[in-house]
């Protein structure tokens, strides 16, 4: 069996988000995730890629000069299990990319990100035919201190209520153990008190946070392109980094552990901005197989 055995179809947001639950190393879906893509092998959905728009549309849509509302979109969840033959990630990528030219022909370049703090620092997508056009510090992802993570933006925003209450309710567990009030109680409509998070003008403080001490992960984020319309690349309107950029900023990451120095293996991975190094395809959004 090779990875010209998978198959892809466009599957449910029902069973996408099972499955990125399940194998993710995250275990959290994207909500407004609006395309759905399965990968099957031998009859069982084995993989699921998860596309909508950004976050932030505005902080993006100027990568490429001249783009459209709807011209771009992300690839925001990516999960494999270890059941998929070896060479099926991106393989996957590009079957789903020639899906996206097909049914959305108004696409022109999709981006994503690689956490390289928690999980990989983009290795399939290298090997798929993305640019790396952005390597950055990361301090969005705050772990409190019994070991659970949130993003710095499910902390903040108006719709993450369940990750708010979680953390809510760790803060309490911490103030208590402390013998300190680290929490303000206020009262928003809808959602009724909020024991950590001071809410100003719709959004909350990390303050509450930090006072019961949550702190950021050290790591990277890095954005990489990919270009479904090739002469979308000419209107880029930041520069494409070597891969070799990854390791000089010391954001290599395998599996969530970091790679550093000599450790790690040969990037095999094609390079079209004509520089080597780096780690070998390796699944660096993947779970291991035990938490499927």
């Amino acid at each position: 069996m090779s990875a010209k055995d998978i198959v892809l179809r466009p599957i449910s947001a029902q069973e996408a988000n099972a499955l990125i639950r399940r194998v993710h190393y995250s275990g959290k879906v994207v909500q407004n995730s609006q395309v759905h893509i399965g990968v099957y092998y031998q009859g069982r959905l084995e993989g699921a890629m998860q596309f909508g728009p950004s976050l932030d549309k505005r902080k993006l849509i100027g990568l490429v000069k001249g783009t459209l509302w709807n011209e771009f979109i992300e690839l925001n969840r990516l999960a494999f299990t270890d059941a998929l033959p070896r060479n099926s990630e991106s393989r996957a990528i590009g079957v789903a990319m020639r899906m996206l030219r097909k049914h959305a022909p108004q696409l022109k370049w999709v981006v994503s990100f690689a956490d390289a703090t928690q999980c990989g620092d983009g290795t399939i997508y290298r090997a798929s035919g993305f640019v790396l056009t952005g390597i950055k510090p990361n301090d969005q992802i705050w772990q409190a201190p019994a070991g659970a993570r949130f993003s710095r933006t499910s902390l903040t925003d108006n719709r993450s209520h369940t990750e708010q209450a979680k953390a809510q309710r760790l803060c309490r567990v911490t103030a208590t153990k402390a013998k300190n009030i680290m929490h303000t109680a206020s009262v928003r409509p809808g959602i009724g008190a909020i024991g950590c998070a001071a809410w100003t003008g719709g959004a909350s403080s990390m303050k509450v946070y930090k006072d019961a001490g949550f702190r950021p992960l050290p790591g990277y984020q890095l954005r990489y392109l990919y270009f479904l319309d090739p002469t979308a690349r000419e209107r880029l309107t930041v520069p494409i980094l070597p891969f070799s950029a990854i390791e000089a900023a010391g954001a290599r990451m395998y599996r969530g552990e970091r790679i550093t120095g000599e450790r790690g293996e040969t990037d095999n991975a094609p390079q079209p901005n004509a520089e080597s190094g780096g780690a070998s395809p390796t699944r660096s959004l993947l779970a291991p197989t035990e938490a499927t």
